[in-house]
């Protein structure tokens, strides 16, 4: 069967491809650059080298960066899993004082400007003994993580029969055992998905972590501050590793995402 294409269709498709191309094209020069042999970004390039990932993995500041964003989105990943998991199983399984309240706020940390929130915590951590330093960086990741976290969750025990669970208990099992055996099984490709969408969110972090940070810089801050002066061509180098890694943590999150719709 000949798949016929009116006018429409072909504008739709081009105004996609070109949005597409707009998004993703710069990112692939910051790729080809990368490894260009020369210090100056120009094209035609002479040839590719790997010349500015060694200069990369010399570069202590860099690599401190580096090692510091992936420590505290390690550490937001966690809190969002620790209070984001128990928070969804609230929301979904029981009923309290605010629950329709907090069902329509609990995007609030996701939607407000980055500014705002840095703002705000720098505003009120000092008021609780949190002083600027990369304990408040941790604390103002794990905010917005926890949100993530909820909402996936929240959505995937929505679409989970509560008659399995109520079924465990009349069997005689534990809540312990019906999480572990009934729950947990049902819900971990949302857990999966929500951990690593949140490191990579954790991992490019910029506003947040502007107003929160002391004297160590994460990556993007670094990154920033090198942009500064110029384009620096290590700086091609260690966005595309971490363009890299972002792409497959997201694509994985997909995957997993699919397959608990299955």
């Amino acid at each position: 069967m000949t798949r016929k294409f009116d006018l429409p269709t072909l504008f739709v498709g081009a105004a996609a491809a070109f949005v597409l191309a707009f998004i993703y094209l710069p990112m692939v020069v910051v790729v080809v650059y990368s490894f260009n042999p020369d210090a100056v970004n120009v094209f035609p390039m002479r040839g590719f080298s790997l010349r500015w990932y060694r200069v990369l993995l010399e570069d202590e500041q860099l690599v401190s960066a580096l090692r510091i964003s992936l420590l505290i989105a390690l550490g937001g990943t966690s809190i969002g899993l620790l209070l984001g998991v128990p928070g969804a199983i609230a929301l979904a399984r029981h009923e309290f004082p605010g629950k329709r309240i907090l069902e329509r706020i609990v995007l609030l940390p996701l939607t407000l400007p980055g500014i705002v929130t840095g703002v705000a915590m720098l505003s009120f951590f000092p008021l609780i003994g949190v002083p600027v330093s990369l304990l408040a960086v941790l604390i103002g990741h794990g905010t917005f993580l926890i949100a993530i976290t909820l909402t996936q969750v929240y959505a995937r025990l929505r679409r989970l029969d509560p008659s399995l669970e109520e079924a465990s208990a009349d069997l005689g099992a534990p809540p312990l055992t019906t999480f572990f055996r009934v729950i947990l099984p049902n819900i971990k490709t949302a857990i999966i998905g929500s951990a690593l969408l949140s490191f990579t969110l954790s991992l490019d972090e910029i506003p947040v972590t502007f107003f929160l940070i002391a004297g160590d810089n994460t990556l993007p801050i670094q990154i920033w501050a090198m942009m500064r002066r110029g384009i620096s061509p290590e700086v091609n180098a260690i966005s595309t590793l971490v363009f890299a890694g972002s792409i497959g943590l997201i694509l994985l999150g997909t995957a997993l995402g699919g397959r608990d719709k299955e």
